[in-house]
Parts: structure tokens; sequence; C-alpha cells
């Protein structure tokens, strides 16, 4: 048992540390503003802004992704980015999806080998693929396709979800998008999605986001859109590609997520960094872990 004096010392240093800890906010924070404002003083801007010379580059990334989707999905076979693998490394990623991991990969267009630049900003380019047992594609489809209720599948990532319009297989959607690593951002985004029905068992869809606006001060009285392109450049662009096969027992879903944000400033890594390249990863592994829950729990109804 502890006597009175090591009780009142624990307590000092319990003191002391939560005083520091503060202290070390104060400090990150002070830094934040002094490195913006250093920034602005030496004629570099604080925030970026989205120029056409990088919106270029990334819609001829786009092309040239798109370009090899149709090739891929024209083909039917191998659909799915471990298909491609040795058959040792595709056997063994095969197993660990039946075992519910997901498989993910980093993927980088070029353009006729060449690494297309994009001055000024950041594509992120991931593609990942989940097995979900005893799901029929129907279930799939319809989980997808239900985004009136994506606020609750994919919650917190998704804070708000609506269909604005549909016609036949054709969606024009809103969703709420709220991220967080080290810094929260909340996007107000609008996207056209589009489904084909390839053949029995088979669909694909593919989603572009036709607007993408920052939220300041979301959920408070003085919460306003900031003007696309001219924000912190968390999120720019996002286009989608999806696959969808009933095979073994269930269905095997694969998402493909090409995006664009701002390139990390000198002096502001420690902070951007974390946002912007770790979030696409992360993001698409919830994405797909939470399709399988949100299908499963589908099936569980009906």
């Amino acid at each position: 048992m502890q006597s009175r004096d090591e009780r009142f010392a624990g307590q000092v240093k319990a003191i002391i540390n939560n005083a520091s800890r503060t202290v070390g906010v104060l400090f990150l924070l002070a830094s934040f503003c002094t490195i913006a404002t250093c920034a602005t003083r030496a004629g570099e801007p604080a925030f970026p802004e989205l120029k056409a010379g990088t919106l270029r580059a990334f819609e001829r990334y786009v092309e040239l992704t798109d370009g090899r989707n149709e090739a891929e999905l024209k083909r039917g076979t191998s659909l799915f980015w471990v298909d491609g693998l040795p058959e040792g490394q595709r056997a063994e990623a095969y197993a660990a999806l039946k075992r519910g991991e997901v498989k993910l990969q980093r993927l980088e267009t070029r353009d006729n080998g060449a690494v297309i630049s994009c001055p000024g900003g950041l594509i992120h380019h991931w593609v990942g693929v989940v097995f979900i047992p005893g799901a029929k594609l129907e279930d799939v489809l319809g989980t997808l396709e239900d985004y009136d209720r994506h606020s609750v599948y994919y919650s917190p990532d998704v804070e708000r979800s609506k269909i604005e319009s549909r016609n036949g297989d054709h969606f024009r959607v809103f969703l709420r998008f709220r991220r967080h690593k080290v810094i929260t951002a909340v996007l107000n985004t609008e996207h056209e999605v589009e489904y084909f029905h390839d053949a029995p068992g088979k669909a694909h869809s593919r989603s572009s986001a036709t607007r993408i606006a920052q939220v300041e001060n979301a959920g408070k009285s003085d919460e306003r859109e900031k003007t696309p392109g001219d924000d912190d450049g968390f999120l720019w662009r996002m286009e989608t590609w999806w696959r969808m096969e009933e095979s073994d027992g269930g269905v095997y879903v694969q998402s493909e997520v090409a995006s664009l944000t701002r390139n990390i400033p000198i002096g502001l890594g420690w902070m951007i960094a974390p946002f912007v390249t770790r979030i696409p990863k992360e993001t698409l592994t919830f994405t797909l872990e939470a399709t399988r829950t949100a299908v499963k729990n589908r099936r569980s109804k009906y």
C-alpha cells in the first residue's frame, strides 16, 4: 500500500504531465500559425489553390485509367487485381480473402511508360478487394445502390447521404464525408454513378465526384462551404471503379479509387502529410469492410 507521501508525489507528477501536454498542444498551434505566417511572407500561399495544370494532369491520369479498366472489363476474365499475381501469391491472396482479409495494392497509371507529373497536387491511387461469403450479387448491388442509408452503412466516414435523382441504373447522390487524421475535414460532395450488368453474376459501376466543397465550421450556426478548388486541398477530385462477381459461394467486391489532393507544403508536413497520404488507403479499407458488414446485415433481414 502506498504511503501518504507516495500518493502525494504521484498526484504532483500527474499534474505536471497534464500541464506539459497542454503546453505541447499550445506549442503546436503556435508553430502552425508561425509557419503559415512565414509562408505568406515568403510569397508562398499558406493555403493551396487548384490550378489548371494540376487538373489537366489528373484528367489525363483518369483518362488512361478509364481506358485500362474498359479493356479489362471487355476481356471479362481475371477481373480482380489479385488475379495478376504469380500463381503462388494469387492462391495465398484468395485464401486470405476467404479468411476475411482485405487485400489492397497501390497503383500508378503511366502515360506510355512515363510518370504523369502533377504540379501542385498529389494523385492517390489504390485498389482493394474483399470477399463476402454467402452473399448474392443482388445483395451487394442493393447495398451499394441504397445511398439514402450510406450514412448508416459507412458511418462515421459518411455523415449524411441522399439520392438526389435516379434514372434506371444512373444515380446522382449527395454524400457528406467527415475524415480525421490529426485534423478533421468535412466535405459536401455530389457524385454521378452508373451501374452496368455485364453477365449473370457480374456487374461493375463507375462513379465520379462532380462537386467537392470543404465545409467550414461544420455543424455550427455559421457553417459555410468554401469555394471548391480554393480551400485547404484535402480532396479536390475523386474517381471510383467498382467490380463485383458472384463466385465460390459468395461475392468478390473490388473498389479502385483515384483521388487528387494538395501537395505537402514545406513546414506543414507534420500536419498535412498524415491526412493526404494515409487517408486514401485507410478509407478504402474501411469502405470495403463496411460494405461486407452491410451486405451481411441486409441478408440477415430477408
